[in-house]
């Protein structure tokens, strides 16, 4: 016969505590409540019983699932996975569980997607693929569902959002580019419709002319995905304007990965000829020639910050929540900058 599974009874008769206490210390977010002592006594005996939590019967009593929707724009942009192991360290010690969904940055995938983490019955969601108006998404938090955006955020929603400093990373890499003497300094925009678009490209104008550079319509392409292929696609494009850059400022490190690699197909020499630099710094960019030069986002602090977020919305319906919190960002020197040609 098949042995039946221990439950909290079992735990209480083998502990000498009331079932409730039990309960209470197997519980993440009421274990606070017991002194360290009697939680580790019992988590023991629970792990010597071979006791499993029923989730369903919980969720059952507790109308909660234990579970977080995790929606990325590309599942092969290395930048996620630092991304999902902060949202883990502090979703996971409070007993939940993350469902990961990519979008392939399609509209329609996306408002399908949502709509079966929510059919999965999921507490909240974290959302790193929004556009910067996102009806769709927009209803979802007003229906009651919990939701931080992540990277991006949705204009003037309300929707929590936990993102980068755009603007400063922005201000950062142009003026490391003027101090190398660079004046003629392309930008590679991402997608406007996306908010890193659109900031990084709002700042790209604003600080070029608080610097006194010329900037043309010439000096700017924008793409349509973030991509190495519309990276290559915007490079040719700015190399073939005739306003010859000697600088080309991406809005991230695969705009980059695609700029250099038109470069290299024209026998174009990086950095000595013309200088590339991204945005992100995803993992594996010291391991290239030329090393990216880059601004670098809080990766694992950014999920584990959306994270927190996410409990205290999940937790507590009163709780009061920052509509955008900002990370700072740094500036990465490697290879792929130096001076323009002639400059002493």
């Amino acid at each position: 016969m098949k042995k039946s599974a221990p439950t909290l009874k079992d735990i209480a008769r083998e502990t000498g505590v009331h079932v409730s206490t039990v309960s209470r210390a197997l519980n993440p977010s009421t274990r606070t409540s017991i002194t360290d002592d009697v939680v580790k006594k019992i988590k023991n005996a629970a792990e010597q019983l071979g006791y499993r939590p029923n989730r369903v019967a919980a969720g059952l009593r507790t109308s909660r699932t234990m579970t977080v929707g995790l929606m990325i724009p590309d599942i092969t942009n290395s930048i996620f996975p630092p991304i999902l192991r902060g949202l883990e360290s502090a979703l996971e010690p409070m007993g939940y569980a993350v469902i990961m969904v990519n979008t392939d940055s399609l509209t329609s995938r996306e408002h399908a997607l949502v709509d079966v983490l929510r059919e999965r019955g999921v507490d909240g969601i974290i959302h790193a693929a929004v556009l910067r108006d996102d009806p769709k998404i927009r209803a979802v938090a007003e229906d009651g569902t919990p939701l931080v955006t992540v990277n991006r955020r949705i204009e003037n929603s309300g929707i929590p959002a936990v993102v980068n400093d755009d603007a400063m990373g922005v201000r950062l890499m142009l003026n490391h580019l003027y101090d190398k003497g660079h004046r003629r300094i392309a930008h590679i925009a991402g997608p406007v419709m996306l908010s890193t678009g659109e900031i990084r490209l709002r700042a790209f104008r604003e600080i070029g002319v608080e610097l006194g550079l010329d900037l043309p319509d010439q000096a700017i392409a924008t793409a349509d995905r973030f991509s190495e292929a519309e990276g290559e696609r915007c490079a040719a494009a700015l190399l073939d304007s005739g306003w010859n850059p000697t600088a080309l400022l991406c809005a991230n490190d695969r705009l980059a990965l695609g700029a250099i690699s038109v470069l290299r197909a024209r026998g174009i020499a990086c950095p000595e000829e013309v200088s590339v630099t991204g945005f992100n710094d995803m993992p594996f960019l010291d391991m290239i020639e030329p090393k990216l030069t880059t601004i670098r986002i809080q990766q694992f602090e950014v999920g584990r910050v959306s994270g927190e977020t996410l409990l205290r919305m999940i937790l507590d319906d009163n709780a009061e929540i920052a509509e955008v919190t900002t990370l700072p960002v740094t500036l990465v020197e490697r290879d792929s900058v130096a001076p323009p040609p002639g400059h002493s």
